[in-house]
């Protein structure tokens, strides 16, 4: 992790700077989190490494691991499997709504754009990040905000399970294959498509996910 500059927004920073730590593996499951040690490292005082780490583990992300000690959870296959059993409730909502709308689907192109310009040289965090891009121009197309409001908050333990796959190039493939089936089906105002399209993507992603961490697991 590379050094912050001080700013009003350090909090922020330090969080997303160590969660993306945690997403990427950098501070793989069971890393102990020592306050001074991340403070070094990221140029900043342990005040803001507190807050963050304490924000951190509030989300579920983060566990107390002796005196005044975090360590990284680890990733229950199962509860990442039920996560994505409701996202993908969530995501056939949304890509039914943005059907039915007609809305333009000039955000999700650009999404898909991104996505194939991934290579094998593309950071792991950033194929995430283009991922998670894609899902949140569905959720803004379907023009009911409690949608991103509600899968939101389960974003990053979805992310971390997302970096056991994404690495697979194969995989990688056919999940912007399946990105691109879902904003098609969108683009063809064609609410009933669109559904299956984005119910059946989460629902496979959840099972391979949890199939991978099973598989992690027993190999430990």
């Amino acid at each position: 992790m590379q050094p912050l500059a001080t700013s009003p927004n350090l909090i922020s920073q330090t969080y997303d700077r160590i969660l993306e730590a945690i997403v990427d593996r950098s501070l793989p499951p069971g890393e102990r989190i020592r306050q001074h040690e991340l403070a070094e490292r990221l140029g900043v005082s342990r005040q803001p490494v507190s807050h963050a780490l304490h924000l951190l583990r509030g989300q579920g992300l983060l566990a107390d691991s002796g005196r005044k000690g975090f360590q990284v959870t680890p990733l229950d296959g199962v509860r990442i499997r039920q996560l994505y059993e409701v996202r993908g409730a969530l995501d056939a909502l949304a890509a039914r709504l943005a059907a039915e709308r007609g809305a333009d689907g000039a955000a999700l192109e650009r999404a898909l754009d991104a996505g194939a310009a991934i290579t094998a040289r593309t950071p792991l965090a950033e194929q995430i990040a283009r991922d998670a891009d894609f899902h949140r121009a569905l959720y803004r197309l379907s023009g009911n905000p409690a949608i991103e409001e509600t899968v939101g908050p389960q974003w990053p333990h979805m992310r971390r399970a997302m970096a056991t796959v994404l690495a697979d190039p194969d995989h990688r493939a056919r999940v912007w294959a399946e990105h691109a089936a879902i904003a098609d089906r969108v683009r063809a105002r064609d609410p009933d498509g669109a559904e299956a399209a984005a119910r059946d993507h989460a629902l496979g992603a959840g099972r391979t996910m949890e199939e991978r961490l099973s598989t992690l697991r027993d190999a430990a």
